[in-house]
């Protein structure tokens, strides 16, 4: 099933999605000051492309660095992805099939805002002492 889901996703969204965060990637990566900002990028184009089967948890060990990186992404580049994704998820809303794609994509949106502090991994193998944020 998380492969169809998977699979519907990429063709009606997915690819689309991944290919903002990678442009905003390379942007970031551009300038020295916010490679972090790149990398994190990187790692939620990834997870746009892919989403069904993984959990994105908070990660305990994050810190103040975290909290100030949030809030410059969410300036430079996390406003413009989520509205990416609330303009996705009303186009994907429109189809009974895509109905479960557009609530996916409104639960990434908290994650795609403020990427710092959390963690991508697969839902079988969240490590013990994580909280899950959102799970497909």
């Amino acid at each position: 099933m998380r492969l169809l889901l998977n699979l519907i996703w990429l063709i009606f969204g997915g690819f689309w999605l991944g290919l903002g965060y990678v442009l905003f990637g390379i942007i970031a990566c551009i300038f020295i000051v916010t490679i972090p900002a790149g990398i994190a990028s990187f790692r939620m184009a990834n997870y746009a492309l892919w989403p069904f089967g993984r959990t994105v948890v908070r990660n305990p060990k994050a810190g103040g660095f975290s909290a100030f990186n949030n809030g410059l992404w969410f300036v430079i580049a996390g406003l413009w992805l989520a509205i990416g994704h609330i303009t996705t998820a009303a186009a994907q809303a429109i189809t009974i099939i895509g109905i479960p794609l557009a609530i996916a994509n409104v639960r990434m949106i908290p994650v795609t805002c403020f990427p710092f502090g959390k963690e991508i991994y697969n839902s079988d193998r969240i490590p013990h002492g994580y909280e899950p944020m959102i799970k497909f």
